[in-house]
């Protein structure tokens, strides 16, 4: 089998796999929406059909693996194509987690809709989520055109879901001083701020491993933290 034939092979291989990935890409962007629309719209159908949806999810991710091995066994790639191979499974671990602080928001929908609305905080909650949709949608699209410079632009826009999770962690405080009846509606809506908060780091973290994939180098700069905060969000 000559040199030709084999990379020939191992494309159509990597372009099944990719395709597995931007899958898994648009059903956890769809998860994100769903997930907070939920909340917004006290929707407990919706929620239900977020936390189902993990398990599509799940299983994409252990197809990528299975099918990512069975690829470098055959393929045998290079250097520079294994590191392709190497970031659809990074990528898609990240998608997984992104799946579950999903299903976790939607498991306190349902808890919420049993007690006491805060008025503003679901739609805010929306609009952060909203914004992590994007750069999800953003990084995936810089993985497909193999653009370091557009991942490095979505992992800089972490920055802002940062300040506006510390902005509803101070609204959330406040809430919770001013009557203590609020403080266990507070503390779940805060936890659903705080997931989306981490699905962000993960957006970041696609971000990184498509510069690697591409430049075989690592960001040189630190990425921009803005959360003040040091809680972390409840198990999935």
């Amino acid at each position: 089998m000559n040199n030709t034939h084999i990379s020939s092979a191992f494309d159509r291989d990597l372009e099944a796999l990719q395709a597995l990935l931007m899958k898994m890409g648009g059903l956890a962007e769809e998860a994100i929406l769903d997930s907070a629309k939920s909340l917004e719209s006290r929707d407990e159908d919706l929620a239900q059909k977020v936390r189902e949806g993990d398990k599509a999810i799940d299983a994409l991710e252990d197809q990528i693996n299975e099918e990512a091995a069975k690829l470098v066994a055959l393929r045998a790639p290079i250097a520079s194509d294994m590191r392709l191979v190497l970031s659809v499974i990074k990528i898609s671990a990240n998608l997984e987690r992104i799946g579950d602080y999903a299903k976790n928001m939607a498991k306190r929908t349902v808890v919420l809709n049993q007690l006491p609305t805060q008025d503003g905080a679901p739609q805010s909650i929306r609009r952060m989520a909203r914004e992590v949709q994007h750069m999800l949608h953003d990084v995936l699209d810089a993985y497909i055109q193999r653009d370091p410079e557009a991942a490095l632009e979505v992992r800089d826009r972490d920055a802002d879901v940062d300040q506006m999770y510390n902005a509803l962690f101070r609204e959330f405080l406040t809430f919770m001083m001013e009557d203590p009846r609020n403080i266990t509606a507070c503390m779940h809506l805060h936890f659903i701020a705080k997931n989306i908060e981490r699905m962000g780091d993960h957006v970041t973290s696609i971000a990184d491993q498509i510069y690697y994939t591409v430049t075989g180098q690592t960001p040189d700069d630190a990425r921009r933290k803005g959360d003040i905060t040091s809680v972390a969000p409840l198990d999935v």
